[in-house]
């Protein structure tokens, strides 16, 4: 009997449909959307505005939807790729949704997406940067703009305003995402022609990096080139000019650099960090001012990226999700989307799913990010 059931499911989900009469994930009122954050754990810098940000879009749209709404179901992955793997498991073969809006870390992803991939439900990631997230299948898409998108042209901009002639790369060795990174930075800094004087490592939870530091104090670089997430990264931001490494060797950081977080914890450390971004809060397009203006009235501080990438990808899955009646034909409806308005700008797929508009280049100046040399 047991195997029976298991057969019977396979069948159901293969056709990308799971019956109304049990738990649906599509009816003529909702539609399921399952949250994967990580609003607890070493990426909760991250997780905890972005559900905020979903939540905001959730609010908005559920206002003003003359129709279908969203029944959102959040759930926390702690940061840990094993929670991860559980709440998936809940959410597409307990609560039965009819997308993920998911996860926070790359690492994760790597873990949980081959999940949902197997079963046919839509994933659209909305922080993962690290290279391989979309090809683990036809079903997993990011409106996150991806290391490989967001570095080269850091990288570019830092060398045409800094002038740099060599460099140090520091990162972590014990991650997707870190790693991901450092492999893109070292391939443009080899191809700008800006000399690598040498690479330092850590591991994901260090606190002390005074011996990494003290060496690349010593190599006199024009900056430090740095992939590392939040927590990290804001230890290496503050001890580099504890230890004396002036302002002036600028450090120049990935994606995971892309958090208040950094700034609250590195304070006057952290002017003059250079940082890649898909978003800056400064944009004047309507849809970003709106944005900008009600999360700052709902939750008394402005939004950050990932509250940004959050809000716009609850809209994108809506806009691939409103009109279907199963799993494939949101999956069939999202590769569609192409110049969809919305506050990150001008926003489609690539043939490969991954986001598709134009990055910009922030720094820390007087206490908050902005577009770099303005």
């Amino acid at each position: 009997m047991k195997r029976f059931n298991r057969l019977l499911f396979a069948a159901v989900v293969s056709v990308g449909f799971i019956s109304t009469a049990v738990n649906p994930a599509f009816s003529a009122e909702a539609i399921k959307i399952g949250f994967v954050f990580s609003m607890t754990g070493g990426a909760a810098a991250y997780g905890a505005t972005q559900k905020e940000g979903a939540e905001l879009a959730v609010e908005q749209i559920n206002a003003a939807a003359g129709g279908v709404k969203i029944a959102p179901i959040f759930e926390d992955d702690a940061s840990v790729p094993q929670q991860g793997t559980n709440v998936y498991n809940k959410l597409i073969n307990g609560d039965k949704v009819a997308v993920i809006i998911g996860p926070t870390l790359s690492n994760t992803a790597k873990i949980t997406n081959p999940i949902a991939q197997q079963i046919g439900v839509t994933v659209l990631g909305v922080s993962n940067t690290a290279g391989g997230i979309t090809e683990i299948g036809d079903y997993i898409f990011r409106n996150s703009l991806t290391e490989a998108v967001v570095i080269p042209n850091t990288i570019k901009v830092a060398k045409e305003k800094l002038g740099l002639k060599k460099v140090v790369l520091f990162y972590g060795n014990d991650d997707a995402f870190t790693k991901s990174g450092a492999d893109v930075f070292r391939k443009v800094l080899q191809a700008e022609g800006i000399q690598i004087l040498s690479e330092q490592t850590f591991a994901k939870g260090d606190r002390d990096f005074s011996p990494q530091l003290t060496q690349i104090k010593s190599q006199n670089p024009d900056a430090v080139v740095c992939s590392a997430l939040v927590e990290e990264a804001s230890g290496i931001v503050n001890q580099a000019r504890q230890l004396g490494i002036p302002k002036t060797v600028r450090i120049i950081g990935g994606n995971g650099f892309n958090s208040p977080a950094l700034i609250k914890n590195a304070g006057d450390a952290s002017e003059g960090v250079v940082v890649g971004a898909a978003w800056n809060i400064s944009s004047t397009s309507p849809l970003n001012v709106k944005f900008v203006d009600d999360y700052t009235k709902k939750y008394n501080r402005p939004p950050d990226q990932f509250a940004a990438q959050a809000f716009a990808g609850v809209h994108i899955a809506y806009q691939a999700a409103k009109a279907a009646d199963n799993r494939k034909a949101i999956r069939d409806a999202m590769v569609k989307i192409k110049g969809l308005d919305t506050l990150l700008g001008q926003f489609s797929f690539t043939e490969g799913r991954d986001a598709d508009h134009t990055p910009v280049v922030q720094e820390v100046k007087g206490g908050k990010f902005v577009v770099f040399g303005n």
